[in-house]
C-alpha cells in the first residue's frame, strides 16, 4: 500500500504499559512487540500502514456560490459573504464534509489552487482512537468544486415584476427639464443602484425596489435634492392564519413643487411678505431642497422650503417654453451687486419688432454684468399679457404692488447658435428606463429632443448647474467631430476639458 509522506498516519504510543512486559510477535510482520499493549497484535508500524481514520470522510464536495453578488450558499438557505481563503469560507468548507464530525480536526489550510480553475484544495489533519489509548493522526486533501447559483434577491432582481416597494415621482409640469436634472443626479450619487426596474409613467417616473428599506432610503435622497411632499400606502397581498405572517406591497408618491429654474411665478401676498416683505413677482433661480426665489428688480431673494411652499401652493406664471428673445439697446448699471449679479437699467425691443416698429421697453435686471448694448436676451413680456392666476390677479390689484411691476423681466443673456444641435466634446450618462405602453409619437419624441437639447444648453451656460452634475469626456470619434464644429457656435460658452471625467466603465471595454 503506497502513499504520501503526508498522507501516512501517525501512531501515537500510549504514556505507558501494563503487565509484566512479555513479548509477541505482530502478525503482520512478525516484529516482537510488547504483548500487553494496547495495540493488541499489530505493531506501531503496521497500524500506520493498516489503519486509515478518513475512511468515512468525503474527499469530494460541491460549493455553490452566486456570482453576482459573490456570496456563497450555506445550508439550507442561508447565503453568506466570504472572501476567497477566509476564516468563513475554510468554516464553510468543513461543514460541507460528512463524517468529519466522527474524528477530531487539529488542523486545516488552504491549497493554493489557479483562481480561474474552479477549484478549492483543502488540506486537513485529523485525530481518532485506533484502540484503546492508541491515537493515530493523518493529514489529507479534499477538493471542492465551485458552482454558480443564483440567490433569491438576484433572482427577484431580473424580474421586473416581483416587487415589493414603488415609488411613483411625480412633478406636474408640462416639460422634464426636473426630471432631466434629477437623473443626473440619481447617476451622479448611485441612488438608483438597488432598483429592480425604471418605468415611464405619465407625468413622472416609478422605481421599483425589493425592499420597503431600499424605497425609504431613495425617498431620503429625494428629500435632501428636491423639495417634495410624499404620501405612502400599503396593500395586503397574503396572509397566513397560521402563523399570522402578512406580506404588504408599499408604495410611496413623491410629488415635486412645479416650479422650475428660470420660471416666473407669483406667489401668495401673505408670503411674500412673511419671506422679508420681498415682491410677490419673482424668479426663481434654483431648485435645491428648497424653491429659491430672487426679484431681478432690486436682488433681494427668499428661500421658500417645501414644507411651507405646501401650506400655501403656488404655480408658475410662466416657464422657459414661453421665453422671448430681446435685444439691448442700452444698459446703465446702478452700482448695487450681489454675488454674481449685478443690478442694472436696460432699454430693451423684442427681435421680432426690429424693423417693424419702434417699440422699446425699460426694465431694472440682474443681468448687468454680462450684458451689453446689441446683445440679446431672453426674458418674459408681462406688457399686455394676460395670465388666469390668482396670485398675479391680486397683485394686480394691490395699490403697493402694482405700481412696480415691470414691462419685461429678463432671466438669461442669449448665445445665438447656427446649428440646432452641435456635437460637443462633452457627454451625460442617461438612466436604462422601460417605456411600457407610453411610447413616444414621433411629435412627442422630437419634443423630447428640443427639451433635452435645452438642458445641455443650460448645463453649458451655468456653471453652478454643472458643478452638480457628472460631465464625461465624449468618444474619440465625435470628440473629433466636435472640434471640427466649434467655429459654428465660437460666442457659446464651452466646457473646459479639466471639469470632465473619464469613463472608467468604456475604458473597461475598450481594454477588453
Amino acid at each position: 500500500m503506497s502513499m504520501d509522506i503526508d498522507d501516512q498516519p501517525v501512531a501515537i504510543q500510549p504514556g505507558g504499559t501494563a503487565g509484566n512486559g512479555a513479548t509477541i510477535l505482530c502478525c503482520n510482520c512478525g516484529a516482537p512487540i510488547d504483548g500487553t499493549s494496547a495495540t493488541g497484535a499489530l505493531c506501531y508500524d503496521c497500524v500506520k500502514l493498516t489503519v486509515d481514520i478518513s475512511q468515512g470522510v468525503q474527499r469530494e464536495a460541491t460549493l455553490h456560490f452566486c456570482k453576482d453578488c459573490d456570496r456563497w450558499l450555506m445550508p439550507p438557505q442561508t447565503w453568506i459573504v466570504a472572501l476567497p481563503e477566509s476564516r468563513e469560507l475554510l468554516a464553510l468548507c468543513l461543514k460541507k464534509l460528512r463524517g468529519l464530525n466522527k474524528v477530531r480536526i487539529v488542523d486545516a489550510s488552504f491549497v493554493w489552487t489557479e483562481p480561474h480553475s474552479r477549484r478549492l484544495r483543502v488540506k486537513i489533519t485529523i485525530q481518532d482512537s485506533v484502540q484503546d489509548g492508541v491515537l493515530l493522526q493523518q493529514s489529507f486533501e479534499v477538493l471542492y468544486l465551485l458552482h454558480t447559483q443564483q440567490c433569491r434577491e438576484c433572482a427577484k432582481s431580473y424580474t421586473p415584476a416581483h416587487w415589493q416597494a414603488c415609488v411613483q415621482v411625480r412633478q406636474k409640469v408640462l416639460h422634464k427639464r426636473t426630471f432631466l436634472f434629477l437623473e443626473q443626479l440619481i447617476l451622479k450619487h448611485g441612488a438608483h443602484k438597488d432598483t429592480l426596474n425604471i418605468k415611464e409613467a405619465k407625468d413622472g417616473i416609478d422605481f421599483f425596489f425589493s425592499a420597503r428599506n431600499q424605497a425609504e432610503k431613495f425617498i431620503d435622497f429625494l428629500n435632501s435634492v428636491v423639495p417634495v411632499k410624499v404620501k405612502s400606502s400599503q396593500e395586503l397581498i397574503s396572509l397566513d392564519t397560521h402563523t399570522m405572517k402578512r406580506t404588504y406591497k408599499f408604495s410611496f408618491s413623491a410629488e415635486i413643487v412645479p416650479v422650475c429654474k428660470d420660471d416666473l411665478v407669483a406667489i401668495p401676498i401673505k408670503l411674500a411678505k412673511q419671506s422679508g416683505n420681498i415682491s410677490p413677482l419673482l424668479l426663481c433661480y434654483k431648485i435645491g431642497t428648497a424653491v429659491y426665489l430672487m426679484d431681478p428688480q432690486t436682488l433681494q431673494t427668499a428661500d421658500i422650503s417645501g414644507p411651507i411652499y405646501w401650506r400655501a401652493p403656488f404655480s408658475a406664471l410662466s416657464d422657459t417654453q414661453e421665453l422671448i428673445e430681446f435685444i439691448v439697446m442700452d444698459v446703465e448699471y446702478t452700482g448695487q451687486q450681489k454675488g454674481k449679479w449685478k443690478l442694472a437699467e436696460a432699454t430693451v425691443a423684442r427681435a421680432s419688432d426690429l424693423g417693424s416698429n419702434d417699440t422699446t421697453y425699460f426694465t431694472r435686471t440682474h443681468l448687468g454684468g454680462l450684458l451689453q448694448p446689441g446683445d440679446s436676451a431672453m426674458g418674459y413680456l408681462l406688457n399686455g399679457t394676460n395670465y388666469n392666476n390668482p396670485e398675479y390677479e391680486a397683485i394686480e390689484q394691490s395699490s403697493t404692488y402694482s405700481s412696480t411691476m415691470p414691462d419685461v423681466v429678463l432671466v438669461k443673456k442669449h448665445f445665438p447658435r447656427k446649428k440646432k444641435s452641435r456635437r460637443r466634446n462633452w457627454r451625460l450618462k442617461r438612466m436604462d428606463k422601460d417605456e411600457g405602453e407610453l411610447l413616444p409619437k414621433k411629435a412627442d419624441q422630437d419634443r423630447m429632443d428640443r427639451e433635452y437639447e435645452a438642458f445641455l444648453r443650460d448645463v453649458e451656460e451655468d456653471e453652478e448647474l454643472r458643478a452638480a452634475l457628472a460631465l464625461y469626456k465624449q468618444q474619440k470619434e465625435e470628440e473629433e467631430m466636435s472640434m471640427a464644429d466649434e467655429s459654428d457656435d465660437a460666442e457659446a460658452p464651452q466646457v473646459n476639458m479639466e471639469e470632465l471625467l473619464d469613463d472608467f466603465d468604456e475604458l473597461r471595454m475598450e481594454d477588453a
